[in-house]
């Protein structure tokens, strides 16, 4: 009986311990790259991906964001253990060591690496590296504790998987790969100053610049709002290169009244219970988006193969 009870212990042990493993790669914040990968590879092409590159560049990029997310766990945890929201981290809770965190974050960096360059091109493995630096040495190291424009700037980074994704397809940047980067870049400040108005006293603790902290509530409510219209500008420009159709342009323009509507609305009467709700509206934002632009890319190549216009 005692030998059973002891095994059951560290089977539980075990599974924790992936748990947290897991966690370290902020699986959410991956999956929602990889789907943007995803879509940039789907719409560099008129018909169907190549099933092996469709796999292993989507593992490949994954692999790296995890790395990536892990890398900044590690870079981040003084400050994850000040603040509520990140308290109960791998790191900060003591459940894994920097060590064990770092051999991770190296062992995925370089199966990403190893993936992208002999299954897919080497294009996008130099690419998708130069994403993995970007944002967990020059974001997470300098930017974010340097200046209050830290998001802005460090979110080339995290707009880059479309690109990528495309580039895995082709082997090349286009200039549409370029537009799906653009929209990312301009949806990041509104989307993470949403996420920041309601959680600055937590950052302002972790000696940490961010906008509402460095500005004021009230300069970064602004700023959320001129991004959000900025970013509902960008958002038509696929219909306005014909790399979209009215299916798509029809959902943007509903998805950018929201989002104007949610910014409007936190400028003129702000509290941190909007904020949160503007933040959430603003993942599913990009995901619908995303999402309407990759239906209306095979509506049109469906409607194309039978001559429809």
């Amino acid at each position: 009986m005692k030998t059973t009870v002891t095994t059951t212990r560290t089977a539980l042990s075990f599974t924790q311990q992936l748990t947290q493993y897991y966690e370290l790669t902020k699986p959410r914040v991956v999956s929602l790259i990889m789907f943007t990968a995803i879509v940039g590879m789907f719409l560099s092409i008129p018909g169907m991906v190549p099933l092996d590159t469709l796999l292993l560049a989507t593992l490949g990029i994954g692999l790296s964001a995890a790395a990536g997310a892990a890398i900044n766990h590690i870079l981040d945890q003084r400050a994850d253990l000040i603040m509520a929201r990140t308290q109960g981290r791998p790191l900060p809770s003591g459940q894994i060591n920097t060590g064990q965190a770092l051999t991770f974050a190296i062992l995925l960096a370089t199966c990403s690496i190893v993936i992208l360059v002999h299954w897919v091109n080497p294009l996008t493995a130099a690419l998708t590296f130069i994403s993995l630096i970007g944002y967990a040495v020059i974001y997470t190291v300098y930017l974010k504790h340097w200046t209050p424009q830290n998001i802005v700037i460090g979110g080339a980074a995290g707009a880059s998987p479309p690109v990528l994704g495309w580039v895995a397809v082709t082997g090349e940047v286009s200039s549409d790969a370029l537009l799906l980067f653009l929209i990312i870049f301009c949806w990041t400040p509104p989307h993470f100053w949403a996420l920041a108005l309601y959680r600055r006293n937590e950052y302002a603790n972790a000696g940490i610049p961010m906008l509402p902290v460095t500005h004021g509530v009230k300069f970064t409510r602004l700023h959320i709002l001129l991004y959000t219209l900025l970013l509902s500008g960008v958002t038509v420009m696929p219909y306005a290169t014909h790399m979209s159709g009215w299916v798509y342009l029809t959902g943007a323009l509903a998805l950018n009244i929201r989002f104007i509507w949610y910014a409007w609305k936190l400028y003129r009467e702000y509290s941190d219970a909007l904020a949160k709700r503007t933040f959430g509206y603003s993942i599913q934002y990009l995901a619908m988006l995303f999402a309407l632009i990759l239906l209306d890319h095979y509506r049109i190549f469906v409607y194309g193969l039978f001559g429809i216009s």
